[in-house]
């Protein structure tokens, strides 16, 4: 099968997370992504645990493992003179250049997008940073949670009387990486309708505020500012619940009322009058929330689960770990995680499509590249350099 991107050069200078995430969504729908790495140590991603085999190896980490898939490599230290010249012509036969570096550090290279849009007018460049290309934060440092904090979102995570919360592991950056994926794709096809290439900002804060909606609505309209549930409601909690095996995420929605719900738990002890109006559930909400809690933690999660989805208007969702999810049938019967076998890190199952093309699909047609595996097929095949000035280039730590 035939990728969607098949025919798309992507020049990768990305980093980490957010970037790399960007041009793996590429790669793995078929673009031919060279990732550009810094001679000797390569990109940071590849230091970031955990590691396969529990062995801190440069080409065994996890992450990089996972977010680098049908990769190539070719190393370049490209602040020198000779390497901006090298990286120059590799962007002169790109479609697309993609990068995540400060915003101050491309121009302080000579490498913006001015100077690679002037050998390659028709070149889109995407850059992803931590604020945008502008802006009074512009240069500030940030860490995921840095950007949920600052997005908003973080504000109405958690319980009230407790701090804000996060979502777990890097998801600002995941997010920020499909949105740069689909302006990457938006900027393409307007190439491919005029001829002209663009750059394309991509602000990590912003991609997580886009998710506020409502809540930025609101304050908009009315000065509101939503606050976190608290723990005690009255009514079904809307966060994971203790069972007697784990934890499900309970929630009645449309036609489902208190009546069926309580029909559906079986608790006498939530038939009391007191609690049959939802002002009574209300003014008795320590005392339902604890009934509520012993009732779920005589339930096994899994029952919970599969009977609640036979119940017009219940929705609960088990809390799933690793081992769960590689058993769990939906995935398994979708064929969803994939098994590749790196040379060092060995076979691994990843996670797979983010969503299924019936003609053009997503495949593994490689692991992640080891550092420098394509320096020889880059620089002498494609570009003509000849063995002895790629081992002169390399002596000299340009490549």
């Amino acid at each position: 099968m035939s990728g969607a991107l098949d025919g798309i050069e992507v020049l990768d200078l990305t980093h980490h997370v957010a970037g790399p995430y960007c041009t793996k969504l590429l790669a793995d729908f078929g673009a031919r992504v060279t990732k550009v790495e810094r001679p000797g140590s390569g990109d940071p991603a590849r230091r970031m645990g955990p590691f396969a085999g529990d062995d801190p190896h440069s080409e065994k980490s996890l992450p990089f493992l996972y977010l680098n898939t049908n990769k190539r490599s070719a190393t370049l230290d490209f602040k020198t003179d000779t390497g901006r010249a090298l990286l120059k012509r590799m962007a002169a036969g790109a479609d697309l250049v993609v990068e995540n570096f400060r915003p101050r550090s491309l121009p302080a290279a000579r490498l913006s997008y001015s100077e690679l849009s002037a050998v390659n007018p028709s070149v889109v460049m995407v850059s992803i940073s931590n604020f945008g290309q502008t802006g009074p934060y512009r240069d500030f440092e940030a860490t995921d949670i840095v950007e949920y904090a600052l997005s908003g979102i973080q504000y109405i995570f958690g319980d009230n009387d407790r701090e804000p919360l996060k979502h777990g592991f890097d998801q600002a950056q995941y997010k920020a990486g499909t949105d740069a994926a689909a302006a990457a794709l938006i900027a393409l096809y307007h190439r491919a309708m005029t001829g002209e290439g663009q750059w394309v900002d991509v602000s990590i804060q912003e991609c997580i505020a886009t998710g506020l909606r409502d809540t930025t609505s609101a304050f908009t309209y009315t000065g509101a500012v939503k606050w976190r549930r608290p723990n005690e409601t009255g009514d079904l909690p809307r966060s994971p619940v203790a069972t007697k095996d784990g934890y499900i995420v309970p929630i009645a929605f449309g036609g489902a009322g208190w009546n069926e719900t309580v029909e559906f738990l079986g608790s006498d002890a939530l038939r009391d009058e007191r609690f049959s109006t939802a002002e009574g559930r209300m003014e008795n909400a320590a005392e339902v929330d604890r009934i509520l809690r012993e009732t779920f933690a005589q339930y096994e999660k899994s029952d919970l689960f599969h009977r609640a989805n036979r119940v017009r208007g219940l929705i609960y969702g088990l809390v799933q770990d690793s081992a769960e999810l590689y058993e769990n049938p939906q995935y398994e019967h979708r064929g969803y995680f994939v098994e590749v076998d790196h040379p060092i890190a060995g076979k691994g199952r990843y996670p797979g499509a983010p969503f299924g093309m019936s003609d053009t699909g997503w495949s593994v047609r490689s692991h992640a590249p080891l550092l420098g595996q394509h320096n020889v097929e880059v620089y002498v095949e494609e570009m003509g350099l000849s063995m002895d000035e790629l081992r002169r280039l390399t002596a000299a730590g340009v490549v």
